[in-house]
């Protein structure tokens, strides 16, 4: 602390100062030695007891780890707590977990000093109204804090207002949910050109609809590359009046889509595909170029190899690699298998359409209940409580 005597003295020093600078225009250097070093030890202590409040906050209030809070103390002083009380009660009667403002803290400590009511409360009630619940609210701000720092009225509000000149209400609010990218960016940047592109080559509003409320970060995509995309897709024979072809665009614009495209046809071909083959697949179920190497080797494993279908079945029936292996592809082909070995059905004369794709009542009803007086324990393959070897 700075004695009485300094602070004396100081005052003495700022009075001298005081008084002949009013008189003269004169420069530090012109002051006693001993005034010069009281005013900086007074400068530096302030500092110092400052820096170390606004490190004690985020530690103590605000939960951040001790490195974090020196860190972010580099970027804000906080001169008492009143204002970051504010903030942090704010955010906390909204939803926020205390995981949640830390995090947000950590991001963007310059919050701490923003006016809670004017300008952190507008945005935060603006998201609920458009049917945002507070959890998500809580958790989309904590993963993008910037959204808090955007305009209401020049940026948020006019982007909300162009997703909904094309979607619902709920679907405008899956968009946010989705994800804060078109209000960071803005929707006059790309998203409103590559939509004109898109009207442009024939593609009506249900799927433009769709590829907005599905796929809103593929259509930033700058212009310009997005409308190469476009033709590609157009190439590949797509209709644009397909809702297939908003998804073909999706996949093609997807974070490392022709590195992964590249990749997957490598790993079709693998299992005798032709490149024929992987793009009438592709026009049949675009996502199929979307699956991980992982997941294709384990679905041809089961079906080609340990269930007995050709390849290019699957070729001719690639919606199957969207489905999921535990609860649909595995439990329904353990089933046909022991069907298969007990003689009762012929692999040339099962469809895989209707063997996967079927709904479970169906499926049920064609492979399960009507076995069950030849095999008793069919229902307990089904749901896994047999093993094929045991039946």
């Amino acid at each position: 602390m700075i004695s009485l005597c300094n602070l004396k003295s100081l005052r003495l020093g700022f009075s001298i100062f005081s008084s002949t600078f009013a008189s003269k225009d004169l420069k530090a250097s012109h002051f006693p030695l001993q005034i010069q070093l009281l005013c900086r030890q007074f400068s530096s202590e302030i500092s110092e007891n400052h820096h170390d409040f606004t490190v004690n906050y985020l530690i103590n209030s605000c939960g951040l780890a001790p490195e974090n809070a020196i860190s972010a103390s580099k970027t804000i002083k906080l001169q008492s707590p009143e204002r970051a009380d504010s903030v942090l009660a704010l955010l906390g009667s909204h939803g926020f977990s205390q995981t949640q403002i830390s995090k947000l803290v950590r991001s963007r400590p310059q919050f701490l000093l923003a006016d809670p009511d004017q300008t952190l409360l507008p945005k935060l009630e603006f998201f609920s109204s458009i049917g945002v619940s507070r959890e998500d609210v809580a958790r989309i701000v904590a993963y993008s804090p910037n959204l808090l720092v955007l305009s209401l009225r020049k940026r948020i509000v006019p982007t909300y207002e162009f997703l909904r000149s094309m979607l619902s209400e709920k679907n405008a609010a899956s968009v946010v949910k989705r994800g804060t990218w078109i209000f960071l960016e803005g929707h006059s940047k790309n998203v409103e050109p590559n939509i004109g592109i898109l009207r442009e080559s024939g593609m009506p509003q249900s799927c433009i609809s769709l590829l907005l409320a599905r796929f809103p970060r593929e259509l930033m995509w700058k212009t310009e590359k997005f409308g190469e995309v476009v033709d590609v897709v157009k190439q590949m024979g797509f209709n644009l009046e397909k809702s297939t072809s908003a998804v073909a665009i999706s996949t093609l614009c997807g974070h490392n889509g022709k590195s992964r495209w590249d990749q997957n046809l490598e790993v079709y071909k693998r299992w005798g595909w032709s490149e024929d083959d992987v793009l009438s697949a592709f026009r049949r179920f675009p996502q199929c170029m979307t699956k991980s190497e992982k997941k294709i080797a384990q679905v041809m494993e089961l079906l080609v190899n340990k269930m007995g279908w050709p390849s290019r079945m699957v070729a001719k029936y690639p919606v199957v690699m969207g489905l999921s292996l535990e609860k649909r592809i595995i439990p329904r082909c353990k089933v046909v298998k022991v069907l298969l070995l007990k003689g009762l059905v012929n692999i040339e004369n099962l469809s895989l359409n209707v063997v996967l794709k079927s709904v479970e009542k169906k499926f049920l009803e064609s492979f399960v209940a009507r076995y069950l007086h030849q095999v008793p324990q069919i229902v307990s393959v089904y749901h896994g409580n047999v093993d094929i070897q045991d039946v």
